[in-house]
């Protein structure tokens, strides 16, 4: 079932499939809304556990994901300076109101490109996501190795894709996304172990198949959680 809503002055988009398990939280861009519903439905065909996905609407996708400054992103000076409202909206407005509606279930947060990066730093600033899933993550943003070396996920689970094409680019900063994604997944790794994180390699370039490859980092953190369940 699907619903159209407003959670704390933002858009949501609710999907809803019987008794849910597991809350899915998800960064929705407005190039994002055409393909939202295929995602969804790929999620439920792939892993039989019911849940429910909260697509909360971002404004600014640069702005409101970006967690700080960097010029090769973005010359606009407040690209870095709204992600830490984009998290408080996430931990005091979205989750209380999906765990009043729906009960304390295990929370997945995931996202593409921006959203992706954003979803990895969340998981390192609050201890209220079980999972993580980031699809083409844009780690090529300066000093993340550093970022990331100091201050480790506070997730269980951490979902990373990358397209086997992203690397090959003429953008010398975009073009150290490959080297970077792969040091995140050895980071990851020791931090988690090669059970609780994995990198997957898809087809194509940044753009290529966004909601399949979407899709298939929720379902992956789905699978974990119901073994874990079991």
């Amino acid at each position: 079932m699907k619903q159209q809503t407003t959670i704390g002055g933002r858009e949501c988009l609710l999907y809803t499939d019987g008794q849910p398990q597991v809350l899915l939280i998800q960064t929705l861009g407005e190039h994002e809304h055409n393909s939202i519903d295929t995602e969804v439905e790929l999620i439920r065909k792939a892993v039989p556990v019911p849940f429910v996905m909260a697509a909360f609407a971002i404004r600014d996708w640069e702005a409101e994901l970006t967690p700080w400054h960097d010029p090769e992103v973005s010359k606009r000076t407040i690209v870095g300076e709204l992600a830490g409202e984009t998290l408080l909206y996430l931990t005091d407005e979205l989750i209380p109101y999906l765990r009043k509606q729906y009960g304390t279930l295990p929370i997945v947060l995931g996202g593409y490109s921006l959203g992706g990066l954003f979803s990895l730093w969340a998981a390192s600033q609050t201890d209220v996501l079980t999972a993580v899933a980031a699809m083409s993550p844009s780690l090529w943003i300066a000093n993340w190795a550093e970022y990331s070396a100091a201050h480790p996920v506070r997730t269980q689970y951490v979902y990373l894709s990358l397209g086997d094409r992203e690397e090959f680019t003429r953008n010398r900063a975009v073009a150290q996304v490959g080297n970077n994604v792969r040091a995140e997944y050895a980071h990851l790794a020791e931090q988690l172990g090669t059970g609780r994180c994995t990198l997957e390699w898809n087809p194509g370039n940044h753009f290529a198949n966004g909601a399949i490859r979407t899709a298939k980092g929720f379902a992956w953190c789905l699978s974990k959680l119901k073994k874990q369940s079991c």
